[in-house]
């Protein structure tokens, strides 16, 4: 932010009798992809496998058309027949190599983590509903209002009543 755009937000603060200091915080704006009032994320396994397989694309497509073997071979002759360009040829091709390879890893580790993150994902979630079952019928037990005060609670079943032996 330049010095010009600070002072132009604390006199339009200042006019709106708006003094009070605030860091770190934005009004809140509508999110096309927030799942609550917190702005959770929400993100579907449709939307994982899609960049994991846009990223494996990617890879593939940088491995057929992106490497240019031929560039370095033709330094090096250049070089070996006394013209200085052959180096610098060979120097861009190895830079270019370098920098080619650092773009698939990155590629190749986008697919593999998407790929990780939708089967973590779908185990927590399993994990979650499980828990969230289970800690439901507990509540169930402790609540008071599923059965008046002074009577038995439904959730625990009914108990039979035991014939008589006379």
């Amino acid at each position: 932010m330049a010095w010009d755009e600070w002072e132009q937000l604390k006199a339009e603060a200042q006019a709106r009798g708006d003094t009070g200091m605030r860091l770190n915080g934005v009004p809140p704006e509508p999110a096309p992809n927030a799942g609550g009032p917190n702005g959770v994320l929400k993100v579907h396994q449709a939307d994982l496998a899609a960049i994991g397989d846009e990223a494996f694309k990617l890879y593939t497509r940088l491995w057929k058309e992106a490497r240019v073997t031929s560039t370095e071979t033709a330094g090096t002759d250049l070089t070996s027949q006394g013209i200085m360009l052959g180096s610098a040829l060979t120097h861009v091709s190895q830079r270019w190599d370098r920098q080619l390879n650092t773009l698939m890893d990155a590629c190749a580790l986008i697919s593999n983590h998407m790929d990780f993150t939708k089967n973590a994902h779908q185990g927590d979630e399993y994990h979650i509903k499980r828990r969230v079952s289970s800690i439901h019928a507990l509540d169930a037990g402790f609540d008071e209002s599923f059965a008046p005060p002074g009577k038995k609670n439904d959730v625990y079943g009914t108990k039979e009543k035991k014939d008589e032996k006379g």
